[in-house]
């Protein structure tokens, strides 16, 4: 299996478990999208809390860009980059595009 297809088949397993983890208030659902034609992997919330508000919301948006995942978003608790690191993909083709790139210049993952 080449780079980009292992990525993709890593990012999609990932962001499948999140689905299956149930809300602990409201009626609220984990959704994925993936689109492995513009490679763009989402995770997106949908449903209503217990306050009769309507959630909608990308919780994870993570895109594959000149052979490296830029997590555009991570609203997860411990941080989608570690999980991608522990499935096997190295820290310097994952970008935190979420923080500025002077930032980025300072993490552990790649600047660009």
């Amino acid at each position: 299996m080449d780079t980009l297809n292992k990525y993709r088949q890593i990012i999609e397993t990932i962001l499948t478990e999140y689905t299956k983890i149930p809300y602990a208030y409201g009626d609220i659902r984990t959704e994925s999208a993936f689109d492995r034609s513009n490679d763009r992997y989402l995770l997106v919330n949908v449903g209503w809390d217990n306050k009769g508000n309507r959630i909608h919301g990308t919780l994870v948006h993570i895109d594959i860009l000149n052979g490296k995942l830029w997590i555009q978003r991570d609203g997860t608790e411990h941080g989608i980059a570690k999980e991608l690191v522990k499935a096997g993909i190295p820290k310097d083709h994952i970008v935190l595009g979420f923080h500025s790139a002077e930032i980025r210049q300072h993490t552990d993952y790649a600047a660009a």
